[in-house]
């Protein structure tokens, strides 16, 4: 292959999930020791298109990719990561790889051993080799030290903080000898300022030996800063392929939310007052992949308040350290009493409710009826559909009010299913959805948490969703607080959002604000 020929042609790449279109016509190159900033919101597609690129088996069980790519002057069609690393391809994923009890060496070496002659191989084979423990020393050792940052190579995995263990990841992927393309997907995440610095330093070190590199970030100033071209991608598709020269961090967080749908908001009746309902100060929570560092805003009642940021920053952690269902700390008023924080039963007690983002896991009884899941909740915390004699000594359920109540709102929420005694497991993700709404809807909570109610569910039942949750506000005086990965979902919604980022909230804006300044919060840029 010629040198001033692209290392990587991506060409009229297209995706579709089960009928539903995540990549269309993309198309771009990547020169020899390149840097490319691959950038958009959550659900643009980036992550789809680098799952083809490496091969990841989801997209051959899921009826393969439309397109070509062309690596190092081959087409290639990789069928698993084990053929992307053989032809050059390195990747780090955002969740670590490494394994807890091996050492730093043994995890940038693993599968990739040191060994030396033994006697006993001429009887046993290959498989009896000792490991040469002192050539895979100086191996760990020269990648560390090519990467840039200081790892003793001897600490365990599990003994490491977060960003040592991405450092060590990178350094896993410099190791392979044929490495012509190293792919990052948010390497700067879970970094400190000053060893994002050092891992952009030795990013540019690896461009300037030929190696070349995408670039998944958030954080705008470093896409800046490090790549030679950005490619902006927006609901699967390509908006723009620009040089940092012929940008700035503001046309590119434009580019990224891109729609209008502020008239959309305007038509909403708001109920929003100025006495506050919540109050949340310091707030943190400990949730895998979710963590809130230190989060304070308010939510006035009547109002429906948006938490919105990009993956991994935080915003579903909040709701679920509210209510209980993981470690926190802080403190939380609801309507001026201080909450009982790691308790579930406390918020549900307070006329308080929760719709999670986890449906399958937290949000439903899978084996059980579309009945007895709306209703258990409010059986058990309020007493509901529950009939008493002698005082409450005798209890027993009322199944005519649970049966009327499913039929109430399998009709208000448009539930398609065979009777109110189907099996939650039978149905369709968006109707598992309209179940836990209609459950959190039977308690008629003040305040209402909802997580990413719109996840993996249709057009046309997003929409109702959406509805349902203005019409529960409006005619109720429900205060809702709704987490969303869709940013413009939020603003078509709420009064305000809060957008977190890196475990705080980085700002709070109308909704009416424009979708572009929501784009720089997300990338931690205050605009005042």
């Amino acid at each position: 292959m010629a040198q001033d020929e692209p290392l990587l042609v991506i060409e009229s790449v297209g995706k579709e999930f089960f009928g539903n279109r995540v990549l269309s016509g993309v198309e771009f190159s990547l020169g020899r020791g390149e840097i490319l900033g691959l950038v958009g919101e959550n659900g643009a597609g980036k992550s789809t298109l680098m799952n083809i690129l490496f091969g990841m088996p989801v997209i051959a069980q899921t009826g393969g990719y439309e397109g070509r790519i062309v690596f190092d002057g081959q087409e290639v069609r990789f069928s698993s990561p084990f053929d992307a690393i053989d032809a050059g391809i390195g990747m780090v994923h955002q969740e670590f790889s490494l394994l807890p009890g091996f050492t730093v060496t043994e995890n940038i070496l693993l599968n990739r051993e040191s060994t030396r002659y033994n006697p006993l191989v001429e009887v046993f084979g290959d498989r009896i080799k000792a490991l040469d423990r002192g050539d895979m020393r100086d191996r760990a050792s020269r990648a560390i030290e090519t990467v840039g940052f200081a790892i003793d190579i001897e600490t365990l995995a599990a003994e490491m903080p977060v960003g040592h263990k991405q450092f060590t990841e990178i350094a896993r992927e410099i190791d392979r000898k044929n490495t012509k393309l190293l792919v990052l997907d948010e390497p700067t995440a879970v970094l400190t300022e000053g060893e994002a610095e050092v891992l952009i330093q030795s990013l540019r070190n690896l461009s300037s030996k030929g190696i070349s590199i995408i670039f998944i970030s958030h954080r705008l100033q470093e896409i800046m800063s490090l790549c030679d071209k950005i490619v902006v991608l927006r609901d699967g598709g390509i908006v723009k392929e620009t040089r940092p020269s012929e940008t700035d961090i503001f046309q590119i967080a434009k580019m990224m939310v891109g729609r209008d749908v502020s008239a959309d908001n305007s038509k909403r009746k708001s109920r929003a007052e100025t006495e506050v309902i919540l109050d949340v100060r310091n707030l943190w929570v400990d949730m895998p992949g979710e963590t809130v560092r230190d989060a304070t805003f308010s939510v006035r009642r009547g109002e429906i308040f948006g938490i919105g940021g990009l993956a991994g920053q935080g915003k579903l952690g909040i709701a679920n350290g509210v209510m209980g269902l993981f470690a926190a700390g802080g403190s939380v008023f609801a309507k001026g009493e201080k909450m009982r924080l790691n308790d579930p039963a406390f918020p549900l007690s307070h006329d308080m409710a929760f719709v999670s983002e986890d449906r399958r896991g937290v949000g439903l009884l899978l084996d059980e009826p579309i009945d007895w899941n709306i209703a258990f909740t409010a059986m058990q915390a309020q007493e509901k559909f529950v009939k008493k004699l002698l005082g409450g000594l005798l209890k027993w359920r009322d199944d005519a009010a649970i049966q009327s109540a499913a039929l109430e709102y399998i009709e208000l929420l448009d539930i398609k299913c065979t009777s109110h005694r189907q099996r939650a497991i039978e149905l369709s993700g968006g109707n598992q959805q309209k179940v836990c709404l209609a459950k959190a809807f039977v308690i008629n909570p003040e305040i209402l948490f909802v997580s990413e109610p719109t996840r993996g569910i249709d057009v046309g039942a997003k929409k109702l969703v959406l509805d349902t949750l203005r019409h529960v506000n409006e005619e109720r005086g429900t205060t809702i607080v709704v987490t969303s990965s869709e940013l413009e979902e939020l603003r078509s919604i709420c009064d305000r959002i809060a957008i977190v980022d890196s475990g705080r909230i980085s700002g709070i804006r109308d909704a009416s604000e424009p979708a572009a300044e929501f784009g720089l919060l997300m990338m931690g840029s205050d605009v005042g």
